[in-house]
Order: C-alpha cells, then structure tokens, then sequence
C-alpha cells in the first residue's frame, strides 16, 4: 500500500463575500502532491493561484471540502494546533522577503527557532545554515534594509528552514530579482528538493516551472 500524499486538497472551495457579491477564489478542487515532490503553480492574476498556496500553506482554510497536511485534516484542528503544524512542518519563502526590518539577518532566522524552542540558538545551527546559504558572520549582523534583495532571499530561505519543514511553500520567490540572482535562488531550491524537501511554488515565470516536476494550471479558480 502506498503512502498518503503529504498534501491532499478533496473538493476544496474558498469562497470570499463581499459587499458586491461573493468571489469564488477556489472551485472544488482537488489534488495531491506527493512527498518529495516538486510542483509549480501557475495561471493568469486573479485565477486563484495565491489563495491555492496560502490553502496549502496552512495560511486559510477552505470554506468548503478537505484539506489535509501528512495525514492530518486541516478543518479539525485547534488554532494552537495549527500553529504547531505550520511551526514544525512548512516553511514559507515570499516574493517581498517578508523579513522583520528592525532585526539582524541572523535574529530573523533565529525568531522562527525561538518560537519552537522557547530560547535562543546556542548549538550553532542558525549561524551554520546563514553560511550554507553564503550570508557570512559580518552579514547575519546586518538589518535587511543594509543586504541586496538576493542575499535578503537567502536569509528568507533560511529561515524557512530553521526548524527542518518538510515542506517548503514558496509565492514568487524569485519575482524581484534580476535573473541571475533569481537562477541562484532557484539552484538552492532545487537542491532542497533533490534533500528531498516538498516544494510547492507559484510562479509566473516559464523558466522557474521548468524546475518542477510537475506543473499545475489554474484558471477561474480550478485546475486545468
């Protein structure tokens, strides 16, 4: 008997109401990915690809259907729970960085460390993965507005993987970067995947979905 997929969407439906009328961002959808996988989302702006990652991100919950993540059904969980999942089983890389501004390139990997710990990084994991990623002692000290927008990235990435997720949820990831740095990023991630991380990643670009195994397109909120 195979495995359950790591990620399973069964007629998952998210429907946003407002005032003008209800938008229906995902209609019945479902889907697997399976552990180890490497799969790019794409599709026009507004057909539903963001609110599909945040879904699988744990970041919102269907309006309707099941959403489950290693197993577990995301609809039946405690927002502690939730928490706790997101914490230890998916890290998150976003096309702005999404870095704390008024922290230390090293204090923002390490706030993610601190939160399933409960105290600071004293085995040298958090500074050891800044320099598996070519951010240096004398960078991890810098503020995110003092690094370029790659190296801002590569912290990004970092944290993302500071509490060893199986998953990895990336939006854009290379969407402001020049091209060159956006191929570096994208090396890093598909070495990830070759450590046998899952990689989920929306992206508009052609030449970043030829990094995936598979590609998933969405229009008007379904896969087509």
């Amino acid at each position: 008997m195979s495995p359950a997929p790591i990620i399973e969407l069964e007629e998952v439906t998210r429907i946003y109401p407002l005032p003008a009328g209800d938008v229906v961002a995902l209609d019945h959808v479902s889907l697997s990915i399976e552990e180890g996988e490497f799969v790019a989302i794409m599709g026009p702006s507004g057909s539903g690809k963001t609110t599909l990652l945040n879904q699988i991100g744990c970041l919102d919950v269907p309006t309707s259907g099941q959403l489950r993540i290693a197993g577990r059904e995301v609809g039946q969980m405690t927002d502690h729970e939730l928490t706790e999942l997101r914490l230890r089983k998916i890290g998150y890389i976003f096309q702005r960085f999404n870095l704390i501004p008024l922290l230390t390139a090293y204090e923002n990997v390490e706030y993610p460390y601190l939160m399933m710990h409960r105290q600071n990084d004293a085995t040298g994991w958090v500074a050891g993965l800044l320099a598996s990623l070519g951010i240096d002692e004398a960078l991890s000290a810098h503020r995110p507005a003092e690094l370029s927008g790659g190296q801002q990235q590569r912290v990004a990435i970092a944290r993302a993987l500071v509490n060893d997720p199986s998953i990895l949820i990336c939006d854009e990831p290379t969407g402001n970067l020049d091209s060159r740095t956006g191929t570096q990023i994208m090396e890093i991630l598909s070495d990830l995947n070759r450590r046998g991380r899952t990689i989920v990643i929306v992206t508009h670009d052609r030449t970043v979905a030829e990094y995936a195994d598979r590609v998933i397109t969405i229009r008007d909120g379904r896969p087509s």
